[in-house]
Formats: structure tokens, sequence, C-alpha cells
């Protein structure tokens, strides 16, 4: 969506003649997400995994060691297994993945939320970490715009390194690019937010109200990293925790019925445990035949829940014995959700927007 500047854009009072109209000042609020690439196809996936695995929030290797591993072997190689994953799950009738659908819907949905309180004081867009749209070009629409203040919003509920921080370097980065920079905020992270919890537990409850088998246990599958970060001070394990304690409270419910655990490893090094498609094998073997699967840390659907826990989790825990496995989909664009994330963004634009 290109944004409109010609309708309030206009020459200062006692500028000269050839001063150049300025629009009316607003305020933006830019949601980020993580990103997806144009396409399935061999040539889409290697551009958007070569920007997602070359990012050194990511991973985190000596580029003489990593670059040529990325380059040589790696790109010539998983283009073709992750494009077939993406193609499984892909939005033909939209021609886009499913991130971008729903991040599509999420902002639509706070954009409604966000004029009907602050009219046309606001402007509300998104952006992608990896592929389009760019967080570049999305700063570069809304100074045009006149958003003289801009309210950077990445949509993880949880901080880490590889995911938040990434995005405000890369929404930092725009910014140097500017000759009129905005003034900025960062959201904070939301994982213990009472808004976020409740979306999350009304979710769980309804999704448990529709099967004729309560679930033994509830697995809360979140992103994984390499342990190492958590040694060297990244707070995103803690978080994660502290979610589903607070999700399990929420509930009502005792320790064993509720799980944290980790998936999407990638390399050789230990990374946070547990395994999701390990612990739901250990589980089916140890008699805990009907699981539900939720991932608190997507605030969307995507490749990693849609295929990754649909499909490859799945098939770890059915290959264990297990029997009943329910995947509860993301907040995605649900009521509870966006009244969640508009809540945020208002306790964020106190003293801008009042």
């Amino acid at each position: 969506m290109m944004l409109d500047t010609t309708k309030t854009a206009t020459r200062p009072i006692h500028a000269d003649q050839d001063h150049p109209a300025v629009p009316a000042e607003r305020v933006g609020i830019l949601l980020a997400n993580l990103g997806t690439p144009d396409g399935y196809d061999y040539w889409s996936m290697r551009r958007y995994l070569n920007e997602f695995l070359s990012d050194r929030r990511v991973i985190d290797y000596s580029p003489f060691i990593w670059q040529p591993l990325l380059q040589l072997i790696i790109l010539t190689k998983r283009p073709f297994s992750s494009g077939a994953a993406y193609k499984s799950i892909w939005n033909e009738e939209a021609g886009e993945s499913p991130l971008m659908t729903i991040t599509k819907q999420q902002t639509s949905k706070i954009r409604e939320a966000m004029q009907a309180r602050y009219g046309d004081q606001v402007v509300v867009d998104f952006c992608m970490r990896y592929g389009n749209p760019s967080t570049k070009s999305k700063v570069r629409e809304m100074a045009k715009a006149g958003c003289q203040k801009i309210l950077f919003f990445p949509l993880y509920p949880h901080y880490a390194g590889a995911t938040s921080a990434t995005a405000n370097d890369q929404f930092f980065r725009a910014l140097m690019e500017e000759k009129w920079q905005p003034i900025t905020r960062t959201v904070e992270p939301y994982f213990a937010h009472s808004k976020y919890i409740e979306a999350l537990a009304q979710s769980i409850e309804r999704a448990y109200s529709n099967l004729e088998d309560r679930p033994d246990v509830l697995v809360c599958s979140y992103h994984g990293v390499p342990k190492r970060y958590l040694m060297e001070g990244d707070p995103y394990h803690c978080q994660c925790q502290k979610t589903t304690r607070l999700l399990k409270e929420r509930l009502g419910w005792a320790d064993t019925d509720i799980t944290t655990t980790f998936q999407s490893r990638f390399g050789p090094e230990e990374w946070l445990k547990p395994y999701t498609v390990e612990e739901v094998a250990r589980l089916a073997e140890e008699g805990k035949k009907k699981i539900a699967v939720c991932a608190p840390a997507f605030s969307a659907d995507c490749i990693e829940t849609l295929e990754e826990i649909n499909e490859e989790i799945k098939e770890s825990f059915e290959e264990a014995g297990g029997e009943q496995f329910t995947y509860i989909p993301c907040l995605n664009d649900n009521h509870a959700h966006i009244e969640a994330l508009s809540t945020v963004i208002e306790e964020n634009l106190k003293g801008w927007l009042d």
C-alpha cells in the first residue's frame, strides 16, 4: 500500500514560493514481522534465505567461515527443500505466503482501530525484516506522508536478539537515510501483558471446547535459539517460561497440564531444550496419547507452525504412538489479539497522542 501524501501537503504560510510542500504532521505506526519469500521457486527462496541467514543477529559465526558454507553449500540445496515446504502451505489464491496474508489482515484491523480512536492523525502500515515490503521502503513512505513521529512495533511477544533486535536494527538503518529523521519509539516485548495472556487463554479454551477428548498435555512450542545466547544474556528463554506460567495460572491448570518446549533447531550446537520434536515423542511413549500444541511466540501462522508443527512435529508424535494431535492456531487476526495489540500500541503512544 502506497501512502497518499498529495492531499495534505502544503507550502508553509511564511515560506517562499519555491519552498517544497510539507505534508501535515502525523504519527506513524509501523508493524514489523519476520518476512517471507516472494515465491516458492528456487531463486525467490535463495534471495530470501540469503538475506535471512546472512544476518549476524541470526547466525553469529565469523563471516569468513560462515559465508563460504552458506553460499557454496547451504544455498545450493536448501532453497529446494524450503521451497517445497512453502509450496505445501502457500496461499495460491492471493499468490503469497500465509504470513503475508495474515499480517495484512492484522494491519487492516489495527488501522481501523487506530483511526477510530485517533482519526487521520495516524498512519498504520507494516514491513518485513527480510523480503518485501522492506523496512526501508515503509520508513521512506511514512516520512513522505508527514510522519514526524514513528512507533515501531516488532510483532514478537518475546524479545530475542534474532527477532526483535534485528528488526530494530533494520529500522534504525532506515532512519539513517532520512534527511528529516522522525522521532521514534520502539515497543517493548508484551509477553506478560494481561490482554495478550487473555487472548492466548481464550484461544486455548475455545480449541479445547471443540474437542471430544481433552488433551493430556498442552505443549507450548516456542521458536528456539542456541543455548549460548541465553548464557550471553538474551532474555528470550526466561520470557517464554513466564508466558507459559502466566497462561497456566490464567487457565487454572496444574503444572502437569502444560509444558514449554522449543522448535526449529538449526546447526550443530545445542539449542534451548527440550526440543519440541523430541518431547512430543517422549510424551507419547510415556502414555500421553492426546496432546495439543500451540505456538505463543508467533503472532501469525507461518512456515514454522503450518508446516513444521502440523507436519514434522505431528509425525514425530504419531510415530511414537500418539493418537490425537491438535494444533491450536496462532492468534492471527482474531478479535482478542487485535484488541491486545491495539492496547499495547495505545500505551506506547501516550505523550504523543492521548
